[in-house]
């Protein structure tokens, strides 16, 4: 058993990510996410990809019930049983950011430079650590993942930018990670208003390490527009308006995109009101 999974890690980094895209379990899939970033950390796994043989969709668990996002149950977030949906809510996201980092990783690194690979399946690992500890949350408040529905669109963004990868590097960490970042300290606020302080610890956690989560996101887009000799804004504004639906939501959490590389010039300009 490594890192805490029923099976042994492969040998070889495209068959260890395979096994945490083919690992329907939300904990053991979490796990195993944790156990491969680990053993490429320590050089355990032999760099092998296999573009091709990635799947168009990971495996999920039974539940929870998955609905379009047009079709969740409207929910206020106040009291227990509010906070609860809200962490649930939370571990449904990050249990699709397990599986996008992993998925960017087999299949986009064999192009790319090993640094790619060290960032996202890094960004994979923690990725797992958050989903471990909000489901940690959801025990101590007597449930768990999966008790609630969820919606399904959050993988759209990975369907959308299959073959693309300065697509997906805009699309994933630079907008959806990086709202993220917009609205996680008032969520901290408003648990700690809760009295919930466990609760606001593990999203404080989540909130610093999704930094670094964007930041790869923006250095690897700059990579990108390198090679394709483009201005990196104008860049981003293309593929967003291309692979993303709707406008940016402000207001924007400057000083932590700032911290992740990602500047103004990037998102205003696709503002919404």
């Amino acid at each position: 058993m490594i890192g805490g999974t029923k099976e042994a890690l492969p040998e070889s980094l495209h068959e260890a990510v395979l096994l945490v895209l083919q690992t329907g379990d939300a904990d053991e899939k979490a796990r195993a996410a944790a156990a491969t970033a680990k053993a490429w950390t320590e050089g355990r796994l032999a760099a092998e990809y296999s573009p091709g043989d990635m799947p168009s969709r990971p495996a999920r668990p039974a539940r929870p019930e998955l609905l379009s996002p047009a079709a969740m149950p409207r929910r206020t977030f106040k009291g227990e049983r509010g906070r609860f949906a809200l962490l649930h809510a939370l571990a449904h996201i990050e249990l699709n950011a397990i599986d996008l980092a992993f998925d960017i990783v087999g299949r986009f690194g064999q192009e790319m430079p090993r640094a790619f690979t060290d960032d996202w399946l890094k960004v994979g690992g923690e990725e797992a650590k958050h989903f471990l500890a909000l489901q940690g949350r959801l025990a101590a408040m007597g449930g768990t993942y999966g008790d609630l529905p969820a919606h399904d669109g959050l993988w759209e963004a990975s369907e959308k930018t299959a073959h693309n990868l300065t697509a997906r590097l805009a699309v994933v960490p630079m907008v959806l990670e990086a709202r993220g970042l917009d609205v996680t300290p008032k969520t901290v606020e408003r648990l700690r208003g809760a009295g919930d302080h466990e609760s606001a610890a593990v999203l404080e956690m989540i909130y610093e390490e999704e930094k670094g989560h964007v930041r790869a996101g923006t250095f690897w887009f700059a990579h990108q527009a390198a090679t394709k000799g483009a201005e990196p804004a104008a860049l981003f504004h293309d593929m967003v308006r291309t692979y993303f639906r709707g406008a940016l939501k402000p207001p924007f959490n400057t000083d932590a995109r700032h911290q992740a590389g990602l500047d103004a010039a990037f998102y205003e300009p696709l503002a919404g009101d």
